[in-house]
């Protein structure tokens, strides 16, 4: 079965942080460009980072820049984001989605993705 599995969600309070990883199966990523996406609610889902293939190209919202760091491990079929300095506005289920391309990635939540993850949840609160 293929899948992506979202993990490392939970409470933290402003400032915090928290790293999430996404762990594939079924299928390696070697050749997938992965994309943080975020949906707050009732908010549009937005695009956080994303990382290509090979992890020689990274992509940020201007609103997690200087926060967020993505990385991947291919070795252990995983992509992680690691999230400091975190906000209130922060608050959203997180998903992981893999887009089956090289030496690229892409941030647009209108752009076709091949797989997705379930998501996991992130709550920033005092």
């Amino acid at each position: 079965q293929l899948q992506l599995v979202e993990s490392g969600g939970g409470s933290v309070q402003p400032g915090g942080s928290l790293r999430l990883s996404c762990a594939a199966s079924g299928f390696t990523l070697d050749y997938y460009a992965i994309t943080w996406f975020r949906q707050a609610p009732g908010k549009e889902r937005e695009g956080v980072s994303c990382i290509s293939n090979s992890g020689s190209v990274t992509n940020y919202a201007d609103s997690v820049k200087g926060r967020f760091t993505i990385s991947r491990d291919n070795a252990k079929n995983t992509v992680y984001l690691e999230m400091n300095s975190l906000k209130p506005e922060d608050t959203a289920v997180y998903y992981c989605a893999a887009d089956h391309t090289i030496s690229l990635c892409v941030i647009d939540p209108a752009y076709g993705m091949d797989y997705w993850g379930k998501g996991t949840l992130v709550t920033v609160s005092s």
